[in-house]
């Protein structure tokens, strides 16, 4: 199945915000220095968090809309993985060590 437009767009925008490029391949989507962002559709929360275990540094879920981002909220209580919506506006921190 092709990228949705959804992911790209946002992934692409938050990209553009933390001035970065969008790696639209098998790796994480956006890396930022010490931080790493996984862009997620509706449903696809819990493959983002297993995308970013093991990555060292902050790591964030950004949902590509406000329901994604309440499912990686209720997802990603009680982890280190942080969470943004899909304009890159951190709703909550990563606690992951650098």
């Amino acid at each position: 199945m092709g990228e949705l437009r959804s992911h790209k767009i946002t992934a692409n925008r938050i990209a553009k915000k933390y001035n970065t490029a969008y790696i639209s391949d098998k790796g994480v989507d956006i890396v930022i220095k010490k931080v790493k962002v996984e862009v997620e559709t509706e449903g696809n929360v819990k493959s983002g968090m297993q995308q970013l275990k093991g990555c060292k540094g902050r790591v964030y879920i950004a949902g590509v809309n406000q329901k994604t981002v309440s499912e990686a909220l209720e997802k990603t209580k009680n982890t280190t993985i942080g969470v943004m919506d899909n304009q890159g506006n951190i709703k909550k921190r990563s606690t992951r060590k650098l």
